[in-house]
């Protein structure tokens, strides 16, 4: 993790918890908004973390939550590549350098490499991105380019089909935005007639 994470000060098990201690940062959220400065070091920042060896602990922590929604194309969403989980701009700090640290790894797993560059996408598009502006961001990922174009089709539609169970269970403005971007990106995604 080193490079694109807080460094681990100290941990501690007990009661069925872990707790851990991370060495203070101090930035700002990044923006994701179009023409944002912060954005090269951002998809950097999500490129690297697809080139961290899965450490032996992780190799129970399969990423599912998609799976549900993914309509019998859970298959192109596997794989055992270390996924933060979670990118959003409040997780992802700005330095006083430009350099980008990731935080809040509370949602660790291995998937298919797509994953994070695509949970960006759908967190550029919210920001004000058309749907191929945000992909062309995520093409600074090397597991965006790799990505087989079906899987990415899978997952646009995993992410709708999720975001509206969120918006149904809790409709909180946040996840509302959230379910209008991945509607217009799985739009974007789908086959057009």
């Amino acid at each position: 993790m080193q490079h694109i994470a807080p460094p681990l000060l100290w941990q501690v098990r007990g009661n069925g918890w872990l707790a851990l201690a991370f060495q203070h940062v101090t930035g700002a959220h990044a923006s994701f908004a179009p023409g944002s400065p912060d954005l090269p070091a951002v998809t950097r920042a999500i490129d690297h973390i697809s080139t961290i060896p899965l450490p032996p602990v992780a190799k129970d922590w399969r990423e599912n939550r998609y799976h549900r929604y993914a309509d019998g194309a859970e298959a192109l969403l596997v794989g055992g590549t270390l996924l933060h989980g979670d990118i959003n701009p409040d997780n992802l700090l700005v330095t006083a350098d430009g350099k980008v640290t990731i935080v809040d790894w509370s949602w660790p797993t291995h998937g298919a490499a797509l994953i994070d560059p695509a949970c960006l996408v759908t967190q550029l598009i919210a920001a004000g991105h058309t749907p191929a502006s945000a992909e062309d961001w995520a093409a600074h990922c090397t597991a965006w380019q790799e990505a087989d174009p079906a899987a990415v089709d899978a997952f646009a539609a995993a992410t709708l089909r999720m975001y509206q169970r969120f918006e149904q269970l809790d409709p909180q403005p946040w996840r509302k935005a959230m379910t209008i971007a991945a509607a217009t990106w799985a739009d974007h995604r789908a086959p057009q007639p």
